[in-house]
């Protein structure tokens, strides 16, 4: 480890110099992935799975972002398709705004 011009400690890491200052992955600030209504979907599945009261708390958050994107047609249809209404008790016609239910249209 050698100290660095700005006397920061650096090693070498595959041939390279790393920076104590590099940006780690951890460091690095988070993109938020677009929600699609394919990645919605996948991600509902996962929550339906295991079902229960903090899943349900997922699943409003998922939908929450899919009302956002792409309107209350995508979200009723994800509800039906997945049968959320079974699992969850969530209607067709139900919004969703930031991981809350808001009321029904």
């Amino acid at each position: 480890m050698s100290q660095g011009v700005s006397g920061c400690a650096a090693h070498e890491v595959g041939g390279r110099t790393m920076s104590a200052l590099s940006p780690t992955p951890e460091s690095r600030p988070l993109t938020p992935k677009e929600m699609t209504l394919d990645r919605a979907r996948q991600l509902l599945k996962v929550q339906a799975d295991f079902g229960g009261f903090y899943n349900a708390n997922s699943a409003k958050l998922i939908l929450s972002e899919v009302q956002k994107e792409h309107g209350q047609e995508s979200v009723d249809s994800l509800i039906r398709e997945l049968e959320l209404q079974r699992i969850f008790g969530f209607e067709p016609g139900t919004r969703f705004e930031g991981g809350l239910v808001v009321g029904k249209q």
